[in-house]
């Protein structure tokens, strides 16, 4: 007796977090293949704007393998990110999780998966060490401060290597596809205060790229990037560097302090000067902060992650009120009320 065509399989983008955990699982396990790891063990620590899964393999080291699920990274993008990681753990103190290479030399690997009807970029990098910070305390901060500095003055030597290439920063998308402006999501008051929002941090960045310098960046510094051990920092999640002015670094990690206590976001800066003078550019640094407020909204209105499109219409509307806010006073802040 014939039962009919079978069901369609749902879509990824339509998947639980498990499900989603489990397809990316597989392209995990094949990328390990690819670079040539006798993997023992495999296991998921964060599945979020891109997933990480940890590779303990049979000779005794622990990995970290990320896949791209919602970058927008090229391969010539993620080339360049693992180059320059790995020019960090050579030429500086800091702690960085170095590049691992496939036996035939690549530090990026496309793998297909069917479920997303596209090739996934994967990475293979050293394992750090420790808890992620999270929220910084004034000594965390300091020492963002003093990595952030290095990087930045790393970054003005580094010479990115033939066949990659880093986007470049000089809107507040950061080339990302604008689904946030004009939302059917949001009312008309709302549409109309994200769309001031965009005019006056465009002029910010216009004003940046003729008035400052531009080198690679790592361009998402904050909590869950760093780890804490043993009384070290450690920086990881290249995934959005990119080219442009250093206090863009300094304004996106201001972004995560700015709800805690003021001498958080003091130390940051406290500990930049203790590496090199404050880049150019801090005249913009407020609406640099809630440009980071416009990135995060539009991203979550292209995210694929079951846990985060389920969040988009309430951070909307949070989005709408820091944005009335700093349009109002001149001041950034995480709580619109205080």
């Amino acid at each position: 007796m014939s039962t009919g065509p079978a069901a369609p399989s749902p879509a990824y983008e339509d998947l639980d977090e498990s499900a989603q955990v489990e397809v990316l699982r597989r392209v995990a396990v094949t990328a390990a293949q690819c670079y040539g790891l006798r993997t023992a063990r495999l296991e998921p620590v964060l599945h979020g704007f891109n997933t990480t899964f940890r590779v303990d393999t049979a000779d005794g080291a622990r990995l970290a393998l990320r896949v791209n699920t919602n970058s927008v990274s090229t391969a010539e993008h993620v080339a360049a990110q693992q180059a320059w990681v790995h020019a960090i753990a050579r030429d500086t103190d800091l702690r960085v999780p170095d590049a691992v290479a496939a036996p035939d030399g690549r530090t990026v690997v496309a793998v297909p998966c069917a479920e997303l009807g596209r090739d996934l970029l994967c990475v293979v990098n050293t394992w750090l060490d420790g808890p992620d910070v999270g929220d910084c305390d004034p000594e965390q901060a300091r020492e963002l401060g003093r990595a952030m500095a290095t990087l930045h003055e790393h970054a003005r030597t580094f010479v990115v290597p033939e066949g990659c290439g880093f986007p470049v920063f000089d809107e507040p998308l950061f080339g990302d596809r604008n689904l946030l402006e004009g939302t059917a999501l949001l009312d008309a008051e709302g549409r109309e205060v994200v769309a001031d929002a965009f005019d006056r941090t465009r002029s910010a960045f216009a004003s940046l790229t003729v008035s400052a310098e531009a080198v690679p960046l790592h361009g998402d510094l904050h909590g869950g990037n760093l780890k804490w051990h043993e009384g070290r920092l450690a920086v990881f999640d290249f995934d959005d560097a990119g080219v442009g002015a250093p206090v863009l670094d300094l304004a996106i990690a201001t972004f995560y302090l700015r709800g805690s206590d003021p001498t958080v976001e003091r130390s940051l800066r406290e500990g930049y000067t203790e590496v090199a003078a404050l880049p150019a550019g801090t005249e913009y640094l407020e609406a640099l902060v809630a440009s980071r407020q416009l990135l995060l909204a539009n991203s979550l209105l292209t995210t694929t992650t079951a846990q985060w499109r389920s969040r988009a219409v309430d951070y909307l509307g949070t989005t709408v009120e820091r944005l009335r806010h700093w349009t109002a006073t001149g001041r950034f802040v995480l709580d619109a009320g205080s």
